[in-house]
């Protein structure tokens, strides 16, 4: 090889370890940014759960409080 060959392999080479850093790093980074919209996920889920159950209890109450005004309603 000569030194043209030799110094066009180099720059390739150093081409090439620093586009597999800054893949790393960006790898690296959406992996965070995965992790954390995987916790937001979890959060949301739990809070429409929530939200599902407060939704049912207060659905019971006015179905309650429903029929105790038509049972004062009929007894009068």
């Amino acid at each position: 090889m000569n030194n043209e060959t030799l110094s066009q392999l180099e720059q390739l080479i150093d081409q090439l370890i620093t586009r597999n850093n800054e893949l790393q790093a960006e790898v690296k980074s959406l992996t965070e940014k995965n992790d954390q919209l995987i916790d937001e996920n979890e959060t949301l889920q739990l809070e429409v759960l929530d939200s599902e159950e407060k939704q049912k209890d207060t659905s019971s109450t006015l179905s309650g409080l429903l029929e105790k005004l038509q049972s004062a309603q009929q007894a009068s």
